[in-house]
This record gives structure tokens, sequence and C-alpha cells, in this order.
């Protein structure tokens, strides 16, 4: 823009100097005003997040880098259809202020690339923070700019030749795939904050065999914003919003051509030929208030370069105002931002009295420069001066975690808040590829009047292992059970009795729901017992629809025993795989998946049943999750001394609203059968969704309570 903004003006003579080229001066100060603006938002933004709890700072950033993907889309689309006659837009305006004065040239200069800094600027902000707020964003935007100035000069002096259109066609789609990326980011922070759901719903987590500091994988993250670990919302936001997008930009471009081709006047001498103008596409919403109103003939511009607004009055007041003071207006530009600026900033709270405490990673060492500490709350500053990231934490003398910074990037910096009291503290880093390393234990003296938080002791694999042997007992037995529920349902098809297969098809499909199922955590095996017709291509009707559900679909639409009767022979093999690969530890054999299930298999309950997401036709939400309900307990009750240890008052809130929410579920039924949520009362299905959500909201701190740090 500033490049054909300067052009234009070069090609301008000065108002009543026919023999003389118009200023460019006026162009920069413009330029120099909207980059004084950017700068002032990027200060706001940054000072205004900083002194935000983490939690708000999470959803500050999330809504931030929706506000971030939702401007650059509309600035991808905007110049998808205007690129071809940006140029000639541009030097109308400036032909047009020109001839009202310098100041009216500085303002367009200001409005044609204000809003695109201003864009630029929450853009980077947001991606700064996605990287963790190192310095690699801010060197590859200085890199970018650098190269946007070269050509900026090397365009004004024709040294190259650059089709505005075709280069940014060429250019929009990796805008697009990046904001496809900012917005999974700013998703996961908003789950971060609270304020979504589905936080532990991973869609995969390859930390464990990425390294996130490969060169490679820096490549993908920074050209992508992608993580090694995203959530299932996030990947669903990303693919969602580019196979929506890019299909809308092409199509875009293909009407805006047709347009164009629409609006070729005829060749010169044909009796339909017609004098047509450049469609009116303004540079933005605030160009198209200041310059719309003017006359091609108060510009001396050519009749064919104004956009056809019919009759149009000569120069605004304020234009003829600011045509006569150029520095002022040039002054008013980049001043007035500044004081703005600063005076937000002066009315932010002022940060903490008792300051931070800075502590350093490097790769020889783990808070060496740590000596001493006071008793209360106070706040660390902890840098990461290595190439590596990895989580630190802060430990008292028996191992307890007191506060944790669970991914810190390489050369980043992050806030660690505690409270210490009277003992002995040490940090603790375990860097990805690297040792565990720690700091000099440091002693803590004396009184404080704030009460200290619980410390929580780490969770190591071993504590689980019980636990989990347990639940694999568990579910063995309920496997079984639902062996023998399908080769009973395999029975009543045999002897054509399809009201008896119906009853034993919901008992079979209580057992599965009883052996905590969450997730697909028993992967494709578990898939082929339970899964949905959802993503395949010939939907009910395809083959690799299996199954529980299968049946539940063939029994409720009227499908004979006869064709039913394979469907159950391939479930029996099914149930028969997944007893086996249990059993042999394949498939629940990481215990560290025991605190997951706590939470996850009502949230399954929720997700699917409650919502008649998986209903094939049987209306058997309610007695499905009344099932999730019971092996939910179990696991909590496999999990009770690990949790009790860390957090006594958890388990007593949790059963008693296990309790509420059984009553709720059991409220539905009517003369002892279960009713389906379409023919339950309003009332009974708000009070089954408000018991189940605040249970959830309870169960949700137990996979964090008990995570095993990494290097355990």
């Amino acid at each position: 823009m500033v490049s054909i903004l300067l052009a234009a003006v070069r090609k301008t003579t000065a108002p009543q100097a026919a023999n003389r080229r118009a200023p460019t001066a006026p162009v920069w100060l413009g330029v120099l005003g909207a980059v004084t603006v950017a700068g002032s938002f990027a200060a706001v933004l940054t000072f205004s997040t900083s002194v935000l709890p983490s939690r708000a700072q999470d959803a500050a950033g999330g809504l931030l880098s929706a506000l971030a993907v939702g401007l650059v889309t509309s600035m991808v689309f905007w110049m998808r259809r205007t690129a071809a006659s940006l140029s000639a837009q541009l030097r109308w305006h400036v032909q047009r202020a020109a001839a009202i004065g310098a100041g009216a040239l500085t303002i367009t200069a200001f409005l044609a690339v204000g809003r695109e800094g201003l864009e630029t600027t929450l853009f980077l902000w947001t991606a700064v923070k996605a990287s963790g707020q190192t310095i690699s964003p801010l060197a590859g935007a200085a890199l970018g700019l650098a190269a946007a100035v070269a050509l900026c000069g090397l365009l004004y002096r024709r040294a190259v030749r650059l089709n505005v259109g075709v280069f940014f066609n060429r250019t929009a789609i990796a805008l697009i795939v990046i904001a496809a990326g900012v917005l999974a980011y700013g998703l996961g922070d908003l789950q971060d904050a609270g304020l979504l759901s589905g936080r532990r719903w991973l869609a995969f987590d390859l930390t464990a065999h990425v390294d996130p500091n490969s060169w490679w994988a820096s490549i993908v993250t920074g050209a992508t914003e992608l993580s090694p670990k995203m959530t299932v919302l996030q990947v669903v936001a990303w693919v969602v919003y580019l196979a929506v997008v890019i299909p809308l930009f092409v199509h875009t471009g293909r009407v805006a051509a047709a347009a164009r081709s629409a609006a070729t006047p005829p060749p010169a001498g044909s009796s339909s030929a017609l004098a047509t103008a450049e469609p009116a596409a303004a540079v933005s919403a605030a160009a198209v208030s200041a310059a719309a109103v003017s006359a091609a003939a108060a510009t001396g511009a050519p009749a064919s370069a104004a956009p056809a607004t019919g009759a149009e009055p000569g120069p605004a007041r304020w234009e003829r105002l600011a045509a006569r003071r150029p520095w002022a207006v040039a002054a008013a530009l980049v001043v007035a931002p500044t004081i703005a600026a600063g005076a937000a900033i002066a009315a932010l709270p002022a940060p903490s009295a008792s300051g931070a405490t800075a502590v350093s990673v490097t790769s020889a060492g783990c808070a060496k420069d740590w000596t001493a500490a006071s008793t209360g709350p106070q706040t660390f500053t902890v840098d990461n001066q290595s190439s590596k990231a990895g989580e630190v934490t802060l430990v008292n003398a028996a191992g307890a975690v007191v506060a944790e910074i669970e991914t810190l990037g390489p050369a980043t910096t992050a806030d660690m808040a505690a409270t210490l009291g009277p003992g002995s503290y040490t940090f603790t880093c375990r860097m990805s590829g690297q040792a565990v390393t720690t700091s000099p234990t440091v002693q803590v003296s004396g009184r404080t009047s704030a009460a200290a938080p619980a410390a929580v002791k780490p969770v190591s694999v071993q504590d689980l292992v019980g636990p989990n042997r347990k639940y694999e007992a568990y579910a063995a037995a309920d496997l079984r059970a639902l062996a023998g529920a399908v080769a009973t349902i395999r029975t009543d098809l045999r002897g054509g009795n399809l009201s008896a297969a119906r009853t034993d098809w919901l008992a079979a499909q209580l057992d599965w729901e009883k052996a905590g199922a969450s997730y697909d955590s028993f992967g494709d095996d578990g898939l082929a017992v339970d899964g949905l017709p959802g993503g395949l291509v010939n939907g009910v009707n395809d083959r690799a629809f299996t199954g529980l559900h299968r049946l539940e679909y063939g029994l409720w639409h009227g499908q004979s025993t006869a064709s039913l009767l394979p469907v159950a022979s391939a479930l029996a093999r099914n149930v028969a795989t997944v007893q086996k690969d249990l059993t042999s530890g394949d498939l629940a054999g990481d215990p560290t998946n025991l605190p997951i299930r706590a939470h996850e298999i009502l949230e399954d309950a929720l997700r699917d049943h409650l919502s008649g997401l998986d209903d094939q036709g049987s209306g058997t939400a309610f007695p499905e999750t009344y099932a999730d309900l019971q092996v939910s307990r179990v696991v909590l009750s496999e999990l009770a001394p690990l949790i009790d240890a860390r957090a006594p008052k958890l388990l007593v809130t949790a059963q008693a609203q296990m309790g509420t929410l059984q009553q709720a579920l059991l409220a539905t039924r009517e003369h002892g059968r279960w009713t389906s949520p379409s023919a339950a009362s309003l009332s009974a299905r708000q009070h089954v969704d408000g018991a189940i959500g605040a249970l959830l909201e309870t169960l949700s701190s137990v996979p964090d309570l008990l995570e095993v740090p990494s290097g355990h």
C-alpha cells in the first residue's frame, strides 16, 4: 500500500504548481502515524494483560486470538475482491487528497495503512503469545517487515514490478493456514481459562515422541501455529476453518473475476461502448467515509478514475481545515495515540508491591541463582535460558509440589506464584531430552499471616499401578458379562425373537458402559464393539459400521433377525478380542490413564448419551448414563487414597453430587422402566443435566491432581 501511495504521489502535481510534483513527506507522516497507533495498541495489549491473573490472561489471549482471526479473515476476503482495483482506488484517493492539501494527503495515507497496522499488531501479538513469549516471532516479524520495506523501495523505484492481485492471491492461502492455527491456539487458551470445556479431551499428544525443540517441529509450529499436543476442539476448529474458508476464498475470487469481466467496456467505436469506472472498493471502512463524498472534478482526476457515487460535493470542512495545517495533523496522528496509550497503561492496577524473584534455567543447571526467600506470597520470574522446553516445579522438603510451570519454552520467561511457609524448598527442572536438575535447597524461616496452600505430593506411576490393576480386574468381569449378553442376543436372533433381543441388547450395552470404555480408550478394538456411523462413507449402511450400535440400529429400524445375526456374531468375536487384549495389558495397561477416566467416563456420557449423539433408536441415554455413574464410583474408590492425601474434601463433595445425579436419573423412570429423553419431562431432563454438570466440574480436578510429572 505504501509503495502504491508513493507512486501515485509521484505522478501527481502539487496544487498551484503544475510543473512540480506533490511532496511525499505527507505520505510518510501518515504512515508514521499509523505505525504509532499500531505500536501504542501493542503496548496497551502487553501491559494490560500482564497484570491479569493467569486464567484471565488465558481468557484475554483466547478472545484476542479469535478477534485477530476474524479481522484477518475479513481482510483476506476484502483483498480477494478488491486487489485487482486496489492501485486505481489508492491513486484516486491520493489525487483527490493532493488537490485538497498536504494535510488531507497525510490523513489518506494514515487511513490506508492504519487498519492493516492494527490487524498486523494483533495478529503478531497472538503469535508471540502462542509461541510462549519467545523472541523468535519478534525476530521473524522484524525480518518480514525489513523485507517489506525493501520491496516497497524497489517497487517505488520500479526496480521490480508486482501484480498486486496475483501476489496476494498466492500468499493468502498461507495466511489462512496461519490464521487457522491461531484460532486453534486461541480456543486452547479459552479451554485453559475454563470458558470452554474439553481441555482433557485430547485429539493427540505427541510430546513423548516429538521433540518440540527440533528444527522441523519448530518450522511446522511457526508456519501453522499447531503444537504436538492438541485437544479435539482445537483440531476440529482448525479443520473446519480451513474446509470453509479456503473454498469460499476461491469462490470469491471467481465471482470477483466474473464481475470485472462483465464490467470491461466494449472496444472503442462499438455502438454500445460506455464509460465505466473501477468498482468502488475503499481501502478501509474509514477511508470509505473520508473519500466517498468527493467529486472527481474537484481533484483534477479523470472521470473514469473516480468512484461512481452520483452527485458528489467538494471537500468537507474538516478536510479543508486539515489541508491548511499539515504539520498539526501529522503531530496529532503521532502524539495522540502515544498519549492515549500512556494514559491507559498508567490507569492499570499497580503490580504487586512484593516484587518478583528472578531465577534462571540453563542447560547447565536449574535456578542456581536462587539463594534466599521469605515467607508469604511471592512471585518467581523463571527465565528459561536453555534451548529446551520443559517443566519447572517448586517442591518442599517432602517432595510435594508447591507451585509449577507445566511447559516453559526456550528463551521464555514466565511467572510462578507461590505462598511459602517456614521450611526448605527446591526448584526442580525437567527439560526435554535432559536429565532432571535441581536448585540449591533454600531454607525459609519466619512467620506469615497468609496461609500457605497445601502442597501437592507428585504422583508416580508406581502409585497408580495398584489401583489400575484393580480396575483391570473389575473391567474384565464386566467384559465377561458382556460376552454372555452377546451370546444371549445371538440365541434370541436365531429364534426370531426381536423383542427379547432388544431387552438383551440393553443389558449388553450397559455391561459395556460399566467397563468404563471412555473416549475410545480401548482403541480400534473398542470402536469395533461400540463404534458409531459418523464419518463413514455410507453411514449406517457402511460395512465398517459394526458392534452394539449397529445392532441397535437394526433392532429399532425393523431389520430382520437373519440380517442381524452376522452382526451379532462379529460382535462376539470383537468382544473376545477386547477381553484378550485387556488381560494381556495392551489396552488398559497404562496406569496414568486411570485418573483421566475418573472424569472422562461421565464426560463421555454427557457428550454422547445425554446429547443424543450415539442414539441409534433405542432412546436409552438415561440407563447408559446410570451405568457410567456406577463405573465412575468404582474408579474413584480405587483412587480414593491418592485423592484424599491431596484434596481431602474432594471425594466428600463428589460422592454427594453422585447421589444427586443418581436420584435425578432414577426419577426419569416410570413404573420401574427407563424412559427415553424425548419422553421425559423438561424438569427431569434439566435435573439430570444440572447434576452431571456440577459433578463434572468437581471431577475435572482429578486428572490434574493425580498427574504424573514428566520424568517420573
